[in-house]
């Protein structure tokens, strides 16, 4: 697996974590040196964390609310955000170019203040329309049958669902694929390395993948997922640690078919040796 550079572009989730944690910090009257001091994350981790360029473990968000006096719900709310909704490693567009500034009434021709209060004009009758006819539309929903699961009621569009479901999202990113944005964590796991790792659901796509952090480079996980304990019919995904981007960030294996029922198990092999970790959960029927 090779990971591409991190985007310098953040995410608009994962620009307001960066922006809280700032703040968090700015709180605690700590630098960069004295954060690393007091938790287990490096200076230059905390650097790329504070400014958005890597999506910061769930442990360090814990550590700099704890030090700054703050509740962790702001701070995990936030992160759960950032974490399902930036997806990651996927690079958002760059910010659109501005668009130039129109130039000041006093250097317009009479011809051109005359057009641009023409468009002023037809602007502000558009928007009045456009509130009446949405209001006309919201009236008439509320009124129609099978409105709040009654009958006759047909579920509304999904645009921001899973891209996959089952055997099709087989060796594809739970990230990419949206399965991430609300799943069960079946197990968790801590290895002799320190490393943690869990076992992930999601009812909706009907995968399983396995994820880590707190990793170190040359660590590796592998997850499967089969109808019981023992049994060698699940596809093995794996995932390695490739660099000190990976070991400061998620990183998560592929996606693999999983049901109600399915005994879903992960794998970690240290680079650092000491053996193999193994552990396994079963999906709830």
């Amino acid at each position: 697996m090779t990971a591409p550079s991190p985007s310098p572009f953040p995410s608009p989730e994962r620009a307001r974590l960066a922006s809280a944690l700032r703040e968090f910090k700015d709180r605690t009257g700590l630098s960069l040196a004295g954060l690393a001091a007091k938790t287990t994350f490096s200076k230059s981790s905390w650097d790329r964390y504070l400014n958005g360029r890597t999506l910061p473990p769930r442990e360090a968000v814990r550590e700099l609310c704890r030090l700054a006096g703050e509740p962790e719900g702001r701070c995990l709310a936030l992160w759960e955000i950032a974490e399902s909704e930036g997806s990651g490693r996927a690079e958002p567009a760059p910010p659109p170019e501005p668009a130039p500034a129109p130039a000041p009434a006093e250097q317009r021709t009479p011809l051109e203040q005359n057009s641009a209060h023409r468009r002023a004009t037809l602007a502000a009758v558009l928007a009045a329309v456009s509130a009446v006819i949405l209001g006309a539309v919201a009236a008439v929903a509320l009124l129609l049958p099978g409105r709040d699961g009654g009958p006759g009621a047909a579920p509304a569009p999904s645009t921001t669902g899973p891209r996959c479901q089952g055997a099709v999202c087989e060796g594809k990113s739970p990230m990419h694929m949206k399965c991430a944005a609300s799943p069960q964590t079946l197990a968790a796991y801590r290895t002799a390395t320190g490393a943690w790792l869990e076992l992930r659901y999601s009812h909706e796509c009907g995968t399983s993948w396995a994820r880590m952090w707190g990793t170190r480079i040359g660590d590796r996980l592998e997850m499967s997922a089969a109808r019981h304990r023992g049994a060698a019919d699940g596809r093995v995904r794996s995932v390695r640690i490739e660099d000190g981007v990976d070991a400061d960030s998620y990183v998560y294996t592929p996606m693999t078919a999983a049901g109600p029922g399915s005994v879903v198990r992960a794998c970690f092999d240290p680079a650092a040796g000491g053996g193999e970790e193994c552990f396994d959960s079963r999906v709830a029927r």
